[in-house]
């Protein structure tokens, strides 16, 4: 399996809001940190690609 990392912006292992990503070979995976046995959300790369820049343009109302 390829292991999940937390974003070098959250607060490392005391800080349990986040999302941690892994990047497999054709995919992209997401999980809640709060969950790390809970599912995983898989997305192709330019999916991704795509959902990061709604994101960062603020589409997504978050």
């Amino acid at each position: 399996m390829t292991r999940l990392r937390k974003s070098s912006h959250s607060g490392g292992d005391s800080d349990p809001a986040c999302v941690e990503l892994a990047w497999a070979v054709d995919e992209v995976w997401v999980r809640d940190s709060k969950d790390p046995d809970g599912e995983r959300l898989a997305f192709g790369q330019q999916e991704f690609a795509g959902l990061v820049v709604r994101v960062k343009c603020g589409e997504l109302g978050l």
